[in-house]
């Protein structure tokens, strides 16, 4: 590259922040707004490194897009900034679950002429999930299982004393498109793994709470005219969101750097 390719980073904060650190010192990077909703703290200006924070994603001097601000940052900026034709890399997978949001992003990436990328975050496998599906794929089951706390904000939290929890405690049992829908903030490998293979609502899953479990733990099994596939994770959560793995944050980098890099893996 003649020069660095320049991106705007919707969110500031437990996924957004550890981006920024990142990629702190990367020359073929250049962070060029840092749209955020409200002031930021001293340690997340101090990592903006002099870029604008803003309101908005700029309308010029952008090469692309990155969210990591959850639904509402992909209303308000990522399909705006597609159908202007910017390329957009979204970390909230499981907020295209609602109701007509992966259709009208579908919409806005074609009337821009440009693309939409959907990070693997924390889960591995996709690649092989979406190549299966091709050479024929007919069931997907993915289990969730992660520490009582990490549950909390969500409908398990009505239903059983997480911090009191013995053994474990299915959460829930069903598609991949309810999952996202009643559990926003823990369900984004569960459509991540539907937006690979079969789909929001072919793809069963399973979300449990474990007290023995100090990790978050993902588990994918598939099967079809392919052969069968069958992957299990242990990540660690994220020191700021303990609903979410370190590993999105990687997966996040990953697919930033990918952008520059020479040879893509």
């Amino acid at each position: 590259m003649n020069r660095p390719l320049t991106f705007a980073l919707v969110g500031g904060g437990a996924i957004g922040t550890p981006i920024l650190e990142a990629l702190s010192g990367d020359a073929t990077l250049r962070l060029g707004a840092l749209v955020l909703r409200s002031a930021p703290s001293a340690a997340v200006r101090a990592l903006a490194a002099g870029a604008p924070i803003v309101a908005e994603v700029p309308h010029d001097g952008i090469d692309f897009v990155v969210e990591a601000a959850g639904h509402a940052a992909i209303e308000a900026h990522v399909l705006p900034a597609l159908a202007r034709g910017v390329p957009c890399i979204v970390a909230s997978v499981g907020a295209l679950a609602a109701e007509g949001l992966h259709e009208r992003l579908d919409a806005a990436a074609r009337t821009g002429g440009t693309q939409l990328e959907l990070i693997a975050g924390a889960v591995g496998a996709i690649d092989a999930l979406a190549a299966a599906r091709i050479g024929g794929l007919d069931v997907v089951r993915y289990t969730g299982r992660k520490p009582p706390l990490a549950w909390l904000g969500t409908p398990a939290a009505a239903r059983f004393d997480l911090a009191a929890l013995t053994a474990e405690a299915i959460l829930f049992e069903g598609t991949a498109r309810d999952a996202a829908r009643l559990f926003p903030k823990n369900a984004n490998v569960a459509a991540t793994v539907a937006f690979a293979g079969l789909g929001l609502d072919r793809t069963q899953v399973r979300l449990v709470a474990d007290p023995s479990a100090t990790q978050n733990i993902h588990h994918i099994e598939a099967s079809g005219a392919f052969g069968s596939l069958e992957l299990s994770m242990r990540n660690a959560p994220l020191a700021g969101n303990p609903k979410t793995s370190a590993l999105t944050v990687y997966s996040a980098v990953r697919a930033i750097r990918q952008r520059v890099a020479a040879i893509r893996v």
